[in-house]
């Protein structure tokens, strides 16, 4: 008897070409695609998201093609909860979130995972480009960083427990996105060239203020830019509009280059200082979850990224008793922002992750 596996598929050509690739290799598939949210409740057009109806029907029309099962499963009250409100509450509070992680983590591989148990299904699939394999020595599920270098997408999946990843297939993993696309249009799927989505699902447009003050119906007060002295340099317009690193949109006029240094919620105040200032060596780092480790007893060499995009930087983890982590980088890093998060590599192996503090 084959086995099963649930395909979460967006409708983009990633999710649809490992539909297929499971398919050719005997699974009995089917997929579904998450309802997150109505278009209405974000107040963006139709055709701008990438859950949009017409999104639905790419994926809906690669199933027939593939004569495998489909069905469209409602998660907008989780993803709400999870995602959406966090998102929100993160900006409210100073911090930078990352809403990709966690509808990862919440969505795809917790509420998706258990309807597949539920279902009695094997794995749950997805288009993501990283590596899951099991070591024997260890006895543990590893996550390592696709040999695409370019796709991988092992910084977003760091949350991934050994359970899931038991029960987890990326058959992308180790493919690039030419030879994806080749697949694609070689079985006729009508998103073969369909463009990746760049941008947070439910801020199509980029405008993730607009969306906050739509979102909340709140307005959110002025308050004082400041040195790192506590001298006023002038007004800010509202903590959400900023984040570490931003010089744009300040504002304001000074003779050197100033960017965002830090963010105080409970003031309502908003530190800049030069370019120089933004570079630090340390972080603390909490809600860790270990991968190739059961967890961290003594410090540990690693590489360290900070940000999706952040080149790996060498750094040592130190273990706290409370579970908390903190990372001492070899040389000093640039806008080390609060509410990302920090994954920590050996290797093409990721050892762990957690949110930075």
């Amino acid at each position: 008897m084959s086995q099963k596996a649930l395909i979460a598929m967006s409708g983009g050509v990633d999710s649809s070409v490992a539909a297929y690739i499971m398919v050719q290799n005997g699974y009995e598939c089917t997929g579904a695609t998450m309802k997150l949210y109505s278009n209405d409740d974000i107040a963006i057009p139709k055709g701008h998201t990438c859950c949009s109806l017409d999104d639905v029907e790419d994926a809906r029309y690669i199933a027939s093609l593939l004569d495998i099962p489909y069905y469209v499963m409602n998660f907008s009250d989780q993803f709400k909860e999870k995602v959406m409100d966090k998102f929100v509450n993160c900006y409210e509070n100073g911090i930078t979130p990352n809403p990709c992680i966690d509808c990862n983590r919440y969505l795809k591989f917790e509420y998706l995972y258990n309807r597949a148990k539920e279902l009695g299904i094997d794995y749950v699939v997805t288009g993501h480009y990283a590596i899951i394999e099991y070591n024997e020595d260890t006895h543990r599920f590893l996550l390592k960083k696709s040999p695409n270098t370019a796709k991988d997408q092992s910084y977003v999946l760091y949350s991934l427990t050994q359970e899931q990843l038991a029960h987890t297939q990326f058959p992308l993993g180790a493919m690039n996105k030419e030879d994806v696309r080749h697949l694609a249009e070689e079985n006729g799927f009508i998103n073969a060239n369909k463009h990746d989505s760049q941008d947070i699902c439910f801020v199509p447009d980029g405008d993730y203020i607009s969306f906050i003050e739509k979102y909340t119906e709140k307005l959110y007060p002025k308050g004082n830019f400041i040195d790192k002295n506590g001298n006023i340099l002038g007004e800010h317009k509202g903590i959400i509009r900023y984040t570490i690193g931003q010089r744009k949109g300040l504002g304001l006029s000074f003779t050197a280059p100033m960017y965002v240094m830090n963010i105080n919620p409970y003031d309502n105040t908003v530190m800049l200082g030069t370019n120089d200032e933004l570079f630090t060596k340390e972080l603390i780092a909490d809600d860790m979850n270990w991968i190739s480790i059961e967890k961290l007893t003594e410090p540990m060499k690693v590489n360290a990224k900070v940000r999706y995009r952040h080149k790996e930087a060498s750094a040592t983890v130190y273990p706290f008793e409370d579970g908390k982590i903190k990372v001492i980088f070899d040389e000093p890093q640039r806008a080390i922002t609060k509410g990302q998060a920090v994954v920590l590599y050996d290797g093409d192996i990721v050892v762990g992750g957690g949110t930075i503090i």
